[in-house]
């Protein structure tokens, strides 16, 4: 390569999943049939309703056009109206929404938006990588805060408070939990709130999985003097199986918004209209829906849990969201090599734990959006080499 890549990129790494699909698709292409369990992207159709919006939307000939940076009033108003719904929160449409191209594209916003290089942030371990990454991208300096296993993966206020909190600009937060499956404390969120008004540092929790086999949906508004200090990410992709379809937003006090969309506005040109009607539509998918979708994946959760069970790994059946999240036994020496074995052994893949930092390093996770016989058709593989 003559031109040299920025220096910025000496701190990131290809996405492991980026590398991972590829992988995934030699092996196919050499005939295997893979069983893909690790990676979060919901098989599932959305609603009928939602498809039907994004057809009829796009076959008129006016729909084509550049859209709005802050979304049509339409779905920014249904944003609203769900949040009253899902969370009992009220949020203003007008000035304390932003759509998204994929909450993904969020973190870069907020991070350009809001932390300056040397800015120290605060990221979960274990956490989505990406909050590590787009971290690294804008030149944050990066303090690990651990969630433990023995604390039910809850944020150590106490350890928090114990560190020099001057330099914090922003801790990212991501209840229900991912890669655990932990439901958020809520006075633990309390004294967090609490922390980052006495040390003006920002919160911002990251909400996909809300609404996937958990009873008690929240969002982080829901606590007093929230909008002072937090914002929140949220998105169709888990729960209203749209992953592809890259539709999400940001809410938060209408300031934060605004200093958003001021880098929002220089790096895209808005969402195709028919993906906004069409979200509008998902939006307004109801409960009998929801169970329908939780059904299956309540069924499919039996089975990648008897998965577990087979290879000795050990799990809280109480975690929530779109993933089974496992602890190896000790007899495995190495976690890399114990998964690389189940993908090239039984032709399954599931997501070694340590990708999501060190705290994960002795566990692994499954996914549950592969269709329930391909479930069961990775047991019966993973039983015969075992």
């Amino acid at each position: 390569m003559i031109i040299k890549e920025a220096k910025r990129l000496g701190s990131v790494e290809e996405y492991y999943f980026s590398k991972k699909l590829k992988q995934i698709a030699q092996l196919r292409g050499e005939g295997k049939n893979i069983i893909n369990l690790g990676i979060g992207s919901p098989d599932l159709p959305p609603s009928k309703a939602t498809i039907e919006a994004l057809y009829q939307t796009a076959k008129d000939e006016k729909s084509h056009g550049y859209q709005s940076y802050v979304g049509i009033p339409e779905l920014r108003q249904g944003i609203a109206d769900w949040y009253k719904r899902t969370y009992h929160v009220e949020l203003n449409f007008n000035n304390e929404i932003l759509p998204l191209i994929g909450s993904k594209e969020g973190i870069m916003h907020i991070s350009m938006a809001f932390i300056n290089e040397g800015d120290t942030v605060l990221v979960p371990n274990p956490g989505y990588p990406t909050y590590t990454s787009v971290s690294n991208l804008v030149g944050a300096k990066i303090q690990y805060y651990h969630l433990d296993e023995n604390k039910d993966w809850a944020i150590d206020i106490n350890h928090l408070k114990s560190l020099d909190l001057k330099s914090v600009k922003a801790i990212w937060i991501n209840y229900p939990n991912m890669p655990t499956g932990a439901q958020a404390d809520e006075n633990t969120l309390k004294e967090l709130i609490k922390l980052a008004k006495e040390n003006e540092f920002l919160i911002i929790n990251d909400n996909p999985y809300s609404l996937i086999l958990n009873d008690k949906p929240t969002s982080i508004f829901n606590l007093e003097g929230a909008k002072e200090v937090c914002l929140e990410l949220n998105s169709l992709s888990k729960s209203h199986n749209m992953a592809g379809w890259r539709i999400g937003w940001v809410c938060g006090g209408s300031d934060y918004i605004n200093s958003i969309l001021k880098v929002k506005s220089n790096m895209d040109s808005g969402m195709f209209l028919g993906l906004q009607k069409a979200a509008v539509e998902a939006l307004k998918s109801g409960k009998e829906w929801h169970d329908e979708v939780n059904a299956i994946y309540r069924e499919r959760r039996v089975l990648v849990c008897e998965i577990f069970d087979l290879l000795k790994c050990t799990y809280n059946p109480k975690q929530v969201g779109l993933f089974v999240w496992a602890k190896v036994p000790d007899s495995v020496e190495s976690v890399e090599k114990f998964v690389d074995d189940i993908l090239f052994k039984a032709d399954v893949f599931i997501t070694p734990g340590f990708i999501f930092g060190s705290n994960g390093s002795r566990y692994i996770r499954a996914s549950l959006c592969g269709t329930k016989e391909s479930c069961a058709e990775a047991l019966e593989r993973i039983k015969k080499i075992k």
